[in-house]
């Protein structure tokens, strides 16, 4: 079941475990499972590091795609833009907080950005509610109705490393502990990076 790695949307994964909810495995934002394991709902010797999430932008499916290869780039596009969207979870807060005083834009972005609550932002972008968004690019891609633009440059990028463990009330955790191993093997890298994901060095 999907959901955030944090925020106070109702299904964000630590909101869920502490309603009692069960799972046999739990996959998210590796420093939010670390904190899981410190508060012993997690099982720490079942932690696996299974793959790092960059951020990546979207337009409108029919829109011109603006180029954002280089800072100076994505500066002019986030200038130029009347409306960006981005994610409550990690990389939304990174855009929010780091991304936008980098650049340089944090005083002119403030009144037309806005942090997307519980639904895909690139869902608001289809329906025009919004010019661009920015999240990470596995949670872009598979929804319908944007054009994916590309990722951030890497000298401002946010990679987040997606870490995984097994519920300390899991019902399965044998075959828990038997997904993470297939997770992580090099069998399934190929499928990882099909998700917009990358490849975590082992």
């Amino acid at each position: 079941v999907l959901g955030p790695s944090m925020g106070k949307a109702a299904e964000a994964i630590p909101n869920r475990l502490s309603r009692g909810e069960h799972a046999d495995v739990v996959i998210m934002v590796g420093y939010a499972l670390d904190d899981l394991i410190k508060q012993g709902k997690v099982d720490a010797g079942s932690r696996v590091e299974l793959a790092d999430s960059r951020i990546g932008m979207v337009v409108k499916a029919g829109a011109d795609k603006p180029a954002i290869a280089t800072d100076a780039e994505l500066k002019d596009t986030l200038l130029a833009a009347s409306s960006v969207a981005y994610s409550d979870s990690a990389s939304g807060v990174y855009i929010e907080k780091e991304l936008f005083k980098k650049l340089g834009v944090q005083p002119q972005m403030a009144p037309k950005s806005k942090m997307i609550e519980r639904i895909p932002v690139a869902s608001v972008v289809a329906k025009g509610d919004y010019q661009i968004g920015f999240q990470q690019v596995a949670e872009l891609l598979p929804i319908p109705g944007v054009t994916f633009v590309g990722k951030i440059p890497e000298d401002v990028q946010s990679v987040t490393r997606y870490a995984a463990g097994i519920p300390t009330n899991a019902d399965h955790p044998v075959e828990a502990k038997a997904l993470l191993k297939y997770l992580s093997s090099p069998d399934a890298q190929a499928s990882i990076r099909e998700t917009g994901l990358d490849s975590v060095p082992r």
